[in-house]
């Protein structure tokens, strides 16, 4: 019997990468997935089947509300609730680390809006399905605020912003039995990460040879590695945890 058999969990950003370990790990648990993400979502679909659970893939920009409401709304009325979201979309992969002073306004604002916005704007669409009930919200954010990682100021700001959200979003929603915590991943090897470092405009070394050689646990982080702690915020054994952030980046660093 799985741990969350009989839970319905949207993840977004669950097409590829981090995102469909997170997936494929609730499934494994028994929960049915509806995965969100502008990306073809069907292979993490078929994955989440083949692991013997239901899911569906629904098209998702998480920057326009009326999708992220019909993206809560096609899992009620295919599983017949929402029990769980986890907030995985953002810009990651794509950015080209530059010095701050290279950066417009329109590209930090890009990126907060994927990462900062889209994550409050499927709060929103959940929380109905949620309010009566009780519910799990888990956003995904970054040790790198602990860190103050160069030559990307727009994404650490926007991390930075997730953990803040994820303190007055819990305070707002304790009354409703609805916990709301954070996970703070460090470089994870990824679709989105392998080819960060590629078009850097920056003389520093790869990303992952910075954090690798300044870990305590000194090997390479995969999404595996996420899915017990996406778990454990999942299920009834964070029951009187909430607002924290959990740092899972193998000691790199300490909050």
């Amino acid at each position: 019997m799985g741990r969350l058999d009989g839970k319905v969990a949207i993840v977004t950003g669950s097409a590829q990468g981090i995102g469909a370990a997170y997936a494929l790990g609730m499934a494994r648990e028994g929960a049915r997935i509806v995965v969100a993400d502008l990306l073809d979502g069907q292979s993490t679909v078929a994955a989440v089947q083949a692991a013997g659970s239901k899911a569906i893939f629904i098209k998702t920009d998480v920057t326009d509300q009326a999708q992220c409401d019909a993206m809560a709304k096609a899992a009620k009325d295919r599983f017949g609730a929402v029990d769980i979201l986890l907030n995985n979309a953002a810009i990651f992969g794509s950015i080209v680390m530059k010095p701050f002073m290279e950066y417009s306004a329109a590209e930090f604002m890009k990126v907060l809006e994927v990462n900062v916005l889209g994550q409050f704007q499927c709060m929103k669409a959940v929380f109905p399905y949620m309010k009566n009930k009780g519910g799990k919200i888990i956003n995904v954010g970054s040790s790198s605020i602990n860190e103050g990682v160069p030559g990307m100021p727009h994404y650490v700001a926007s991390k930075g912003a997730i953990m803040a959200l994820t303190r007055s979003m819990a305070r707002e929603m304790g009354d409703f039995k609805i916990n709301v915590n954070t996970i703070a991943p460090g470089f994870t090897h990824s679709d989105g990460g392998n080819n960060f470092d590629k078009n850097k405009q920056m003389d520093i070394p790869p990303l992952e040879e910075l954090q690798l050689n300044a870990r305590c646990i000194k090997r390479e982080a995969v999404p595996e590695d996420l899915i017990g702690v996406a778990l454990f915020l999942a299920t009834d054994d964070s029951a009187f945890i909430t607002g924290q952030m959990i740092v899972h980046d193998g000691g790199l660093s300490f909050h």
